[in-house]
C-alpha cells in the first residue's frame, strides 16, 4: 500500500490524532466564550449607563446624615522656633456637634421605570427627623470657649444627592421655624447638604429639633449614626431588599408585600466622638467611598475609620446578566461532554464523525449562551432559558440524525442534551449547594464513561480503527 494511503487511512482511523483534534477544536471554541462573557458585560454596562442616566435627573443612590451643628471659631495659636523665638498664627475653622439623641422614621414608597429594555429603580422616601443637643460641650474641644462664636452657628444635614429633594425642609429648632437652603459652609463632615444659620449664644441644657424631607432616589437608601444614640424605623413595599452597610438592623420583617426594619447604633459602635474639629468623622466621595477622617490619617490602612452608614438596597428581583455569566462558566464543561457523547459514539457504535461536524456542534452549543442573553432581556430568565436550550437541542438533533444515520443513536444524543441542560440549570439556581451537587454530578458523568468503556481495547481500536 502506498505511504500516502496508509496516512490517509490512519488519519481516518486514529483514535489518538482524533482526541488531539477534538482537543485543539476545545481550546478553539474557548475564543468565541470569552467574547459571550465580554459581550455579556457590555450589555451590563449599557443597563448601568441607562440607570444612571434616569437617576441622574431623578436622583441617585442616598446618603443621609446629620444634623450637624457647626460653630466657627478663630484664636492665636503660639509655636516656637529652634532658636525659642515665638512664633504667632491665626487657627480658624469649625467645631461641630453631634446629637444626643436621633430618631429617623419613614416610608419608602418604590417605583419601576424603563428605559429602553431596562428597568430602573427609583423610590420616593419621607421621613421624619426627631431628636434633641444635651448642651454644647466646648471643654472636650482643643479650642479655647472664647475663640468659638456661637451666634454665627450653623445647623447642616448631609444628602448625597441634592438632586432628589423634592420639597422645601422646614427646621423646628428650639422656639424657631427656620427654612433650610442649599450646601455647606464647611466641608468637614458634609459634601453636600443643606444648612441655616442659627444663634446659640446663651443655649444651655436641652435643645430639641425636628424636620421632615421629602427625598427621591434610585436602588439604595443609606444613614449615618450621627446620634449618641440613633434609632432608624423604616418600611417599604419593596418585596428583595438587601440590608447594606456597617450595621444591620435589630429587627425587620420581610415579605412579598415588603419589608419593615428598625436599626439602633449607639456612639460605642462607631469610632469617632460627639464633638470635634475640622474632618473628625468619615467622609464620602461621590461614589459613597470612605476617605480618612484627617490628612494625617491617610497614610496606613490602620488609620482609617472604614465606613459608617447603613440602609437598605432595593434589588430587582433577578439579575439576568449575572445568572447568564454564571452559566458561561459550565460552558467548557457542556461542550467536553457533548463531544465525548460523539467521541463514544464513535468508538463504540463504529460511526465516524468529521472534525468540522465536532466543530459545528461546538459552534451550535456556544450559540446557546447568545441566544440566552438576547432572549433575557425581553422574557424572564427561565422562560429565556428552557427557549434557548430546546431551540439548541432541536438543531444538534436534527443534524446529528443526518451525521448518524441512526434513529436510537440521535434519539441518546437528544436525550444527553436535555439532561445535561436540565442539570446546569438545577446548578443556576442552587446557591449554598451548587458545588456540592456539581460534584456529585461529574462524579456520575465520569462513573457513567467509565463504566461504558470497561471492555474496549483501546490499544486495539486504535491499531484497527473504526470502519
Amino acid at each position: 500500500m502506498p505511504f500516502y494511503e496508509r496516512l490517509n487511512n490512519w488519519i481516518k482511523t486514529s483514535l489518538t490524532l482524533k482526541l488531539a483534534i477534538i482537543g485543539i477544536l476545545l481550546l478553539l471554541l474557548m475564543i468565541p466564550t470569552l467574547l459571550i462573557d465580554e459581550l455579556i458585560n457590555d450589555r451590563r454596562r449599557l443597563r448601568d449607563a441607562a440607570q444612571d442616566e434616569v437617576a441622574s435627573k431623578f436622583g441617585r443612590e442616598q446618603t443621609f446624615g446629620g444634623p450637624v451643628v457647626s460653630v466657627p471659631f478663630s484664636h492665636n495659636v503660639t509655636n516656637y522656633a529652634a532658636d525659642g523665638k515665638a512664633i504667632i498664627s491665626t487657627r480658624t475653622g469649625y467645631a461641630h456637634f453631634l446629637p444626643e439623641d436621633l430618631e429617623i422614621d419613614g416610608e419608602l414608597v418604590p417605583e419601576e421605570r424603563h428605559r429602553g429594555i431596562f428597568v430602573v429603580v427609583l423610590y420616593n422616601t419621607q421621613f421624619t427627623v426627631t431628636g434633641h443637643f444635651d448642651g454644647f460641650d466646648a471643654a472636650a474641644l482643643d479650642v479655647p470657649e472664647e475663640a468659638l462664636r456661637w451666634e454665627d452657628a450653623r445647623f447642616t444635614v448631609g444628602i448625597s444627592d441634592m438632586t432628589g429633594v423634592d420639597d422645601e425642609i422646614m427646621l423646628n429648632f428650639k422656639d424657631s421655624t427656620l427654612n433650610l437652603g442649599p450646601g455647606t459652609v464647611t466641608r468637614d463632615i458634609f459634601n453636600s447638604g443643606a444648612n441655616a444659620p442659627i444663634n446659640l449664644d446663651g443655649t444651655e441644657g436641652r435643645t430639641e429639633f425636628s424636620f421632615a424631607i421629602n427625598l427621591n432616589g434610585s436602588s439604595g437608601l443609606y444613614f449615618r449614626p450621627f446620634g449618641a444614640k440613633t434609632t432608624v424605623n423604616l418600611e417599604s413595599a419593596w418585596p428583595d431588599p438587601s440590608f447594606d452597610g456597617t450595621y444591620l438592623p435589630q429587627d425587620y420583617t420581610s415579605a412579598e408585600t415588603g419589608f419593615n426594619a428598625n436599626w439602633e447604633v449607639l456612639q460605642l459602635n462607631r469610632n469617632y466622638p460627639q464633638q470635634g474639629t475640622g474632618a473628625f468623622t468619615p467622609r464620602f466621595n461621590n461614589n459613597n467611598r470612605a476617605y480618612p477622617a484627617r490628612v494625617e490619617d491617610i497614610e496606613g490602612p490602620a488609620a482609617t475609620y472604614g465606613e459608617d452608614r447603613f440602609g437598605v438596597r432595593l434589588l430587582l428581583p433577578v439579575d439576568e446578566y449575572s445568572k447568564i455569566y454564571r452559566s458561561t462558566n459550565y460552558a467548557l464543561l457542556f461542550i467536553i461532554i457533548t463531544f465525548l457523547t460523539f467521541f463514544f459514539i464513535e468508538v463504540l457504535n463504529k460511526k465516524r464523525v468529521h472534525p468540522i461536524q465536532y466543530l459545528l456542534i461546538g459552534a451550535a452549543v456556544i450559540l446557546f449562551y447568545v441566544l440566552l442573553l438576547s432572549i433575557s432581556e425581553h422574557q424572564y430568565f427561565d422562560v429565556a432559558y428552557w427557549i434557548s436550550a430546546l431551540t439548541i437541542t432541536v438543531l444538534i438533533t436534527a443534524y446529528s440524525s443526518t451525521v448518524l444515520r441512526n434513529t436510537r443513536l440521535t434519539a441518546l444524543v437528544g436525550g444527553v442534551l436535555l439532561i445535561l441542560y436540565a442539570y446546569f440549570y438545577s446548578l443556576l439556581q442552587l446557591q449554598d449547594f451548587a458545588l456540592l451537587v456539581g460534584s456529585v454530578g461529574l462524579l456520575m458523568i465520569l462513573a457513567t464513561i467509565m463504566y461504558l468503556t470497561r471492555n474496549i481495547d483501546w490499544y486495539g481500536l486504535n491499531g484497527g480503527g473504526a470502519e
